[in-house]
């Protein structure tokens, strides 16, 4: 027997498109959902996705779980469980497990085959990098057959998520509420709504969360969303309209599949060490005649600093505009990010993607390692101010 807070009844109440279930550790958010689910395949016409951002093997994750689900509510006759799906027996209605993100790029191809779809669970939402994947998938969730539901689970992160901008901020919500609000049910849980439930020795450890670091357990634990990341890397930046300078040019970082290529406008005023930023490019699977006609109608004469990691491509866009190559070597990254620390950085109100990155760009286990991710547009910007700053001899030898 299995007893669910009664904080998700209106997931099986509410006649919303767009569910957003949100809260910290031991929240019960993901058991509810899982429950929910199994549930919602005894009503006739209903086929359910269920996906994560990054799900490398259902069957050693995502199932085993379900499987527990299973067990509890003792309905081990009614589903048939495989690697990829579970399949309600009495009604056919199956549930699919998918991952997102695969080698060669996401997966939104492959889940045009999955017919008659009312429901779409993503699961661990904060980790889908934009809302544009989010929608193809969240369209194709159309039946006419019975309710369609596209169900958000998350733990928030930082205020810069599209997930934020989209279903909070532009809604007059600060995050936390139990309402509905247009089209979207909001349901919020912590461990207070799950405390009978949970080890004596999780709790106790919770508490001294709360007492030691209080900005931690409203993150983590009670499931508020931070203003900026935890061990941010930058600070010194605001938002401000871009202005012309002596020093100008364009940083560039590559991408293909599931990551994008950017270029960022990016303007050195020395005197006040300041830098002014404008995003103009972030976009995945770009190919070169594609980037070389940017860069072109971008501006024809301009310098683009770019990405090193790829020589043939920067010498076939050298047909376009002027690249110049970044040189990295061992300890090339600190030095550049030290340089951008020195000055104030001015970012233009519409770069998006460049300020979601500064917000979450941070430094990899308190140690002065960089994490690989938020960096797209950030190590564009590098290589360009590295080229400009890092020595009077720009170009005969390069540090970035």
């Amino acid at each position: 027997m299995i007893e669910l807070n009664p904080k998700y009844k209106p997931l099986f109440l509410n006649d919303s498109r767009y569910f957003l279930t949100t809260g910290g550790r031991g929240s019960s958010k993901s058991f509810s959902i899982a429950t929910m689910i199994l549930l919602l395949t005894y009503e006739k016409g209903h086929n359910i996705l269920f996906t994560r951002y990054t799900m490398t093997s259902a069957s050693t994750s995502i199932i085993p779980e379900m499987n527990e689900k299973i067990e509890l509510l003792g309905l081990d006759k009614d589903f048939t469980v495989n690697r990829t799906e579970i399949v309600n027996n009495r009604t056919g209605n199956v549930i699919y497990f998918r991952g997102l993100k695969t080698g060669s790029g996401n997966q939104t191809a492959a889940l045009k085959s999955l017919n008659g779809i009312t429901t779409w669970v993503l699961d661990e939402a904060e980790e889908m990098p934009d809302q544009q994947l989010f929608d193809k998938i969240d369209l194709s969730v159309r039946s006419k057959e019975a309710q369609n539901r596209v169900i958000l689970v998350l733990n928030p992160t930082t205020k810069a998520h599209w997930i934020y901008e989209r279903f909070f901020a532009s809604r007059g919500l600060q995050g936390g509420e139990n309402t509905v609000v247009d089209d979207t049910t909001y349901i919020h849980t912590t461990y207070l709504d799950n405390i009978d439930h949970l080890d004596e020795t999780f709790v106790a450890n919770i508490e001294r969360m709360k007492r030691d670091r209080p900005a931690e357990y409203e993150a983590q634990i009670l499931g508020g969303w931070r203003a900026v990341a935890e061990g941010v890397i930058f600070t010194n930046w605001r938002i401000g309209n871009y202005e012309p300078q002596d020093i100008e040019g364009y940083g560039v970082d590559y991408g293909f599949s599931t990551d994008p290529s950017s270029c960022t406008k990016v303007g050195i005023d020395k005197k006040n060490k300041r830098i002014y930023l404008k995003e103009l490019l972030y976009k995945p699977a770009m190919i070169t005649s594609q980037l070389g006609e940017f860069f072109r109608k971008t501006d024809p004469k301009g310098v683009f600093v770019c990405d090193s990691a790829e020589p043939r491509l920067n010498e076939e866009l050298k047909r376009y505009v002027k690249v110049i190559p970044a040189v990295k070597g061992q300890g090339s990254v600190n030095f550049g990010l030290a340089i951008m620390q020195d000055y104030e950085l001015v970012v233009t109100p519409e770069s998006r993607n460049l300020i979601r990155e500064l917000n979450n760009y941070v430094w990899k286990d308190g140690k002065e390692i960089p994490v690989d991710d938020f960096n797209h547009c950030i190590d564009g910007i590098r290589y360009f101010v590295s080229y400009h700053l890092a020595n009077p001899n720009k170009g005969k030898y390069y540090i970035g």
